[in-house]
């Protein structure tokens, strides 16, 4: 499990949210609590999406390997 950093605000009637290390990750919803798992499916997907692009660009000479940052 990873940890990421979320930016929240209140605008009106809405929260708005978005994943800091990951562009394009941001929600909005009308409670705090549906905003945070709005945030979590998305980044899901959005981490899913890139790993299969980055497999496909690669293939099929490529190999994996884990990094620590």
């Amino acid at each position: 499990m990873n940890t990421y950093t979320v930016a929240t605000k209140q605008d009106g009637d809405w929260w708005i949210g978005w994943i800091e290390e990951v562009p394009g990750v941001n929600c909005q919803e009308h409670t705090q609590e549906k905003l945070l798992e709005s945030l979590r499916v998305t980044l899901r997907e959005a981490l899913e999406f890139n790993r299969q692009e980055a497999i496909q660009s690669a293939a099929p000479n490529s190999f994996e390997e884990l990094l620590a940052v």
